[in-house]
């Protein structure tokens, strides 16, 4: 049920937002073919909001799959996480018994197996989702509150099923090597969530960012004015990396500022400082939602 809920929510979302896009792009350019009478100017005009319009349609499918995989995922690693939890409560039961026979002794090593494997098995579901969305390119806010949900969801089952090994380690130092075993894998908790807690900033002249390969400018309207936007081919190393949930300012050295990423407006606030202007964010996760990049051009 709850599944379903979801899925429905993301889809019309999306599509939604592609409707509402692709209305505003016809409008704009039906309003040109009034307004200009020069053919190739027009055409020249549709061809690129046809390309626009193609363009969101391929992120909407884009975004219909990922949601899909990440709504599959969800669901496996919570019946997973179910399923740990009873087996939890069987081994706690069977354990607590004085004179526990050996097949039961048996029966608790083979449940701490599989309860291992299903605790490997629900790293690697987060891992591939989080690594699903980061390749895509998009920025859906849903979904990483959805991860880190999962996460904090498999962090509370963890604790639970270190309570259970400590409770074991007297009992039997089989079990206590089996849990071992498990905490020798590599678990990618602390690794995703250091992952998603990650931005980075950059900021320069509009020559310095362009001869770094931090943004490029395109011709506009006829040759008319410029248009300045994110390289296509982003170079990384012209980046500071922060953890987005320890910084609450960055320091721009110049006055007259612009910011080029998008971000939203009440999120944070420009506080000039000296001949700097410091960047005040209010609301870390709001400031970071639509991108983790920030890039600053100073004027």
């Amino acid at each position: 049920m709850k599944y379903n809920m979801a899925l429905n929510f993301f889809k019309s979302y999306t599509v939604r937002t592609l409707t509402v896009t692709i209305l505003v792009l016809i409008s704009i350019s039906s309003c040109r073919e009034k307004s200009t009478p020069n053919d190739t100017q027009d055409l020249s005009e549709n061809a690129d909001l046809q390309s626009q319009i193609e363009q969101l349609r391929h992120e909407n499918e884009l975004k219909d799959s990922l949601i899909n995989d990440a709504l599959a995922f969800y669901n496996e690693i919570q019946t997973n996480l179910e399923s740990i939890g009873t087996k939890r409560d069987v081994i706690s039961k069977k354990s607590s018994d004085p004179e526990l026979a050996e097949y039961d002794k048996e029966y608790i090593l083979s449940e701490i197996r599989h309860i291992n494997f299903l605790r490997e098995e629900n790293a690697k579901k987060v891992n591939q989702l989080n690594e699903k969305l980061k390749n895509s390119g998009l920025k859906l806010s849903q979904m990483e509150q959805m991860i880190n949900k999962l996460v904090g969801d498999i962090k509370a089952r963890d604790e639970q099923i270190e309570l259970l090994q400590a409770s074991l380690d007297n009992l039997d130092k089989e079990y206590a090597r089996l849990f071992d075993a498990y905490q020798e894998q590599v678990f990618v908790t602390a690794d995703l969530t250091e992952q998603m807690n990650t931005a980075y900033y950059t900021y320069g002249t509009t020559k310095e960012l362009i001869a770094n390969r931090v943004i490029e400018q395109k011709n506009g309207f006829i040759g008319i004015g410029k248009r300045t936007s994110i390289a296509s081919k982003l170079n990384q190393n012209y980046f500071t990396q922060i953890n987005l949930t320890k910084k609450d300012e960055i320091l721009i050295e110049g006055i007259k500022i612009r910011i080029l990423t998008d971000h939203p407006e009440g999120s944070y606030e420009l506080v000039p400082v000296g001949n700097n202007t410091k960047i005040m964010i209010k609301s870390p996760r709001e400031f970071w939602k639509i991108s983790n990049y920030l890039i600053a051009i100073v004027e």
